[in-house]
């Protein structure tokens, strides 16, 4: 049985869940702020771009492509001064561990992690620079934290894909961030968490409006064509570790991973615009 990008997606999304609560979880800020850098999102830009070494702050713009550069600039490299790339990677590491193992105990993950680390093994590098950087590092010794690690990198190779279908579709990062926001109800989210002033973010959205993409009530049938385009594109690129998978485990790694999702999940700790796709 072939792997749909449907399949695919499902099981993407549900080793997200407990990929993405390093982003939120206040056991990963609270292991940020011992650093002692205040700049706006430091420890995200220095944690998720330390697989890169201690870059320029023109790297991590290009790589995660939504972020005002003067939003980047004010954190990189001013964090590498702070602490090497690698303790700024193992205090994400450590915070999550915390919240994981808070949220979940000790479950028996052995199986997941295989099925997950498999998937990886299929994964290209070609054209994916953020995963590429991430795939050099070595995978952590917990079970749990080898899972959320296979969450990790699955979810940087499946943002590089991403990338190129914004592109594809003519979107700039503003105007990525207003059609997004708009698409899954996290505007606000978005809006005050990427860096872009008032003005550059009205100009963006004037831009889609000359495209006819979005109106005063939201995303026009013509921008939420486009949208579902560029999911479409970013689900069929995404493919390739969940075929060298195959379909029946890929299936077995989404019932032996959805328990552990949904506890995520039932914990709070993840905005309602997240939590309400569970």
């Amino acid at each position: 049985m072939t792997v749909t990008p449907a399949l695919a997606r499902r099981a993407w999304g549900t080793l997200e869940t407990l990929h993405v609560t390093g982003f939120f979880a206040p056991q990963v800020q609270a292991a940020y702020d011992r650093f002692g850098v205040t700049a706006t999102r430091a420890g995200y830009f220095a944690a998720r771009g330390s697989a890169f070494g201690p870059c320029g702050p023109e790297l991590v713009t290009a790589t995660f492509y939504v972020f005002s550069p003067a939003l980047v600039a004010g954190a990189v490299p001013v964090v590498w001064e702070a602490g090497t790339p690698q303790q700024w990677a193992a205090a994400r590491r450590e915070g999550v561990a915390a919240l994981l193992h808070d949220t979940l105990g000790e479950p028996d993950v052995a199986e997941a992690v295989d099925l997950a680390r498999e998937a990886v093994a299929g994964l290209p590098l070609a054209g994916r620079p953020l995963y590429g950087a991430w795939s050099a590092v070595e995978w952590p010794e917990d079970p749990l934290l080898q899972l959320w690690h296979a969450g990790l990198l699955l979810r940087e190779h499946r943002g590089d894909g991403h990338v190129t279908a914004l592109q594809s579709a003519g979107l700039d990062p503003v105007e990525a961030l207003v059609t997004g926001g708009l698409a899954s109800d996290s505007t606000e989210f978005v809006r005050t968490t990427r860096g872009w002033t008032d003005a550059e973010w009205t100009a963006g959205v004037e831009r889609l409006r000359a495209r006819g993409l979005v109106d005063d009530t939201g995303l026009t049938d013509a921008g939420r064509a486009l949208r579902d385009d560029v999911e479409t594109v970013t689900d069929f690129l995404a493919v390739d570790g969940w075929a060298h998978l195959g379909a029946q485990r890929t299936g077995r790694l989404v019932e032996l991973v959805t328990p552990l999702r949904q506890r995520v999940l039932d914990a709070g700790v993840l905005p309602d615009w997240i939590r309400s796709r569970g």
